[in-house]
């Protein structure tokens, strides 16, 4: 009798799946909570020190409860696609209000938090709690998708929801927490979006995928479109060693970070800075412009450094703003492109 997929896929973790991963020691739903929300769009060993310094500072999610969005932010700072950590904290303090502090145990209650979806909330469950939940991460559906040889962009609902129901077939009674982490780790380190190690994939003997050598048709690739450009002129206040940021507001592009003033023109940004009573600007200095890309747009970013002529009139009274020393640890949320021209302005002054 042949043996089946879970089991196939179960003795190939016992032999190669990963088991050392800090999340994976003394496991609480709290810990696997913040290591997948980390690990959505972002690679495991890029993960793994942000983790480590995370659960240092916020060690339970009464400990997150408690800090700062700004806290929170400056912890985030680098991993990119900032709503997860806004998210995250949003839904720790839900938790302290609503469950106690104890992370709650139904996937409805789980999908209910901020920034969780149903296959965020069953890996959760599944790692953490050894409840029986399907999961359909992009490892998942990769891995599914080329076993069943099921064509077409998952992002469609029809191809999504043929999925979830292989999934769900799929998932066994039994060593729920090992299969979950073993279909995670079988798309991340054999079946690779790119020359998948067939030789070595558990499920091979049945894959209509490699049995008609169509690996990379599956899973279809979402229609192309092409990023609208758009353009934005960041001014440094400077003076003293020291760069002018203010808090980003919580929503949109950067949300509750710290960046620079955003002005289309030189006339704006002195207005801007005027009202801000920072002083006035004795020369104007544009750096090395540059373009960042999110998800759905690119960005051309020219930065301009504006060198006071004085010591700033205002000291700054609101909160969410201030002047930084760029010599020091700047120990705020701010997003890539403000840390790069940072980096810009210590190396050329």
């Amino acid at each position: 009798m042949s043996k089946s997929f879970a089991t196939r896929v179960l003795e190939w973790f016992d032999a190669h799946g990963r088991k050392h991963l800090p999340w994976q020691q003394a496991v609480t739903s709290y810990k696997v909570w913040v290591s997948e929300i980390m690990l959505q769009q972002t690679q495991v060993s890029t993960v793994i020190p942000y983790f480590e310094r995370f659960m240092t500072s916020f060690p339970s999610v009464s400990a997150l409860a408690a800090a700062s969005q700004d806290e929170v932010l400056h912890h985030w700072t680098g991993l990119g696609y900032y709503a997860r950590a806004r998210n995250l904290h949003k839904a720790a303090r839900l938790i302290e209000e609503q469950h106690n502090g104890e992370f709650p145990s139904t996937l409805d209650e789980v999908m209910a938090l901020p920034g969780i979806g149903r296959s965020t909330a069953g890996a959760i469950l599944s790692l953490a709690q050894q409840q029986r939940h399907a999961i359909l991460d992009g490892n998942v559906k990769r891995v599914l998708a080329r076993h069943q040889a099921i064509g077409g962009w998952p992002g469609q609902k029809k191809v999504e929801n043929a999925l979830w129901a292989l999934a769900e077939a799929r998932t066994p009674e039994t060593r729920c927490a090992q299969y979950t982490q073993a279909m995670m780790d079988l798309g991340a380190m054999v079946c690779t979006r790119s020359k998948p190690d067939c030789d070595h994939c558990p499920v091979q003997r049945d894959c209509l995928a490699y049995a008609q050598g169509t690996q990379q048709e599956y899973p279809g690739k979402k229609p192309k479109k092409t990023l609208p450009v758009r353009s934005t002129q960041l001014v440094i206040p400077f003076f003293q060693r020291s760069v002018y940021l203010e808090q980003r507001p919580s929503a949109g592009l950067w949300g509750g970070l710290y960046g620079f003033i955003e002005a289309q023109s030189e006339d704006e940004a002195m207005q801007v800075i005027r009202r801000r009573q920072l002083g006035a600007a004795a020369q104007w200095q544009p750096l090395p412009g540059f373009r960042h890309t999110f998800s759905h747009f690119h960005l051309d970013i020219q930065p301009v450094l504006a060198m006071l002529d004085g010591e700033p009139k205002s000291q700054v009274s609101e909160s969410g703003a201030g002047w930084f020393n760029i010599d020091s640890d700047i120990e705020v949320g701010m997003a890539a492109p403000t840390k790069k021209i940072i980096q810009q302005v210590r190396h050329l002054l």
